[in-house]
């Protein structure tokens, strides 16, 4: 295993890795190193893995049984990290934050109301929309030197005409933005003028990065009569592959969405999942405080080398996620520089164009691996680029 400092996570050696069977390690042929999709190469952490284990050994696979104890935890995880006081009542569990979107979507819109979203964002984000039945109002992100955040008046001007809902991503993927606390009130302050839902995204949550901290939507005041926060354990424990989130909604309003979900939302929830993100959330902070530390040592070495080795790729270092967003325009327009990066020096990142017309010129990596992998792909990508 990768041990480069004392304290941080492992990983294990590359041929290990490619052993795993999910997306990350089965899309591409075996000389490729993925940098790609969210998954971590980190073991699951402790209680996790400990709980997962005893669920098998006892031949507890059943169906998901989520209250109280889902609620229980995450409200207990959000006053400890977020001094958030958070009802356990007002969580509700879905499949994945993707169905809790849609589902929520689908209960405050009507067919062919507006929904806006805020390029380069989430792919999906693209998918969910229409899918509930709504229409893409896009309202891109601003962009200067201090980075990436909310277009506050982009967004009055599109509030204006009235769309049904905003679907926020807090923080940001994939540009790593930390939304702050008066960048929130002021959104809340226009979703409350123009009678706007908010549908906040919160799954980089836990993964802030040391420098930066994080506002739940929910917790500015005001927030609850207009907006609802979607959640989950899998991105900081790396549990994509267990189905639970939870739906967050505080007052009665909000609350009333959730009753329009359909019946049998709660049957389509995983038990491994339930019993992961429990753990997880109640027992997972000494190994999520690791891997901060870790990702926080990997965000420094990757603008090292970057900087050593790609001086023309600029970037913002994220203050959350482990998702570093390339601007990689200065070696060829829309994906030139990611497929480059792929059929010439075998490394595989998300294409910036995936992320929207924003995303032009720009590569999406993935930094939760070893310092090891991180320094032959960056020397891979610098020879392509040559």
């Amino acid at each position: 295993m990768d041990a480069d400092d004392a304290g941080l996570l492992p990983v294990d050696p590359l041929d290990v890795l490619r052993r795993r069977r999910s997306v990350k390690w089965q899309t591409y042929p075996a000389d490729v190193l993925p940098l790609t999709v969210a998954e971590m190469d980190f073991a699951l952490a402790p209680p996790v893995a400990d709980v997962l284990r005893e669920a098998v050994q006892r031949s507890d696979a059943g169906y998901a049984h989520a209250v109280p104890d889902l609620g229980r935890a995450i409200a207990g995880f959000a006053a400890r990290r977020w001094n958030w006081d958070l009802d356990p009542a007002a969580v509700t569990a879905v499949t994945d934050v993707g169905v809790g979107v849609v589902e929520l979507l689908r209960a405050a819109t009507r067919p062919g109301d507006a929904v806006v979203i805020s390029p380069p964002v989430y792919p999906p984000f693209f998918d969910w929309v229409p899918e509930a039945g709504a229409r893409i109002l896009e309202v891109p992100l601003a962009h200067g030197a201090d980075g990436w955040h909310l277009d506050l008046a982009g967004l009055e001007a599109a509030f204006a005409t009235h769309p049904a809902a905003y679907v926020l991503c807090n923080p940001h993927n994939p540009v790593g933005r930390v939304h702050t606390a008066d960048e929130l009130a002021a959104l809340v302050r226009l979703a409350r003028i123009y009678r706007v839902t908010l549908v906040s995204d919160e799954i980089h949550g836990p993964l802030v990065l040391p420098g930066a901290s994080f506002t739940p939507l929910l917790t500015v005041p005001g927030a609850g009569e207009v907006a609802v926060t979607v959640l989950s354990a899998s991105k900081a424990w790396n549990l994509a592959a267990l189905k639970c989130a939870a739906v967050v909604a505080t007052a009665p309003r909000m609350a009333a969405l959730t009753g329009r979900f359909p019946p049998d939302t709660k049957w389509r929830i995983g038990h491994f999942g339930v019993l992961a993100a429990v753990a997880a959330f109640s027992e997972g902070e000494a190994w999520l405080d690791r891997l901060l530390a870790t990702l926080d040592h990997r965000r420094t070495l990757l603008a090292t080398l970057l900087w050593d080795r790609l001086p023309t790729v600029a970037w913002h270092p994220p203050a959350a996620t482990f998702l570093a967003w390339l601007d990689c325009s200065a070696l060829g327009p829309d994906d030139q520089a990611r497929d480059r990066f792929l059929d010439r020096g075998r490394v595989a990142l998300e294409p910036g164009l995936h992320f929207g017309a924003a995303g032009s010129g720009y590569a999406r990596l993935n930094f939760a691996t070893s310092a090891d992998i991180l320094d032959q792909a960056t020397a891979r990508m610098a020879a392509s680029a040559s």
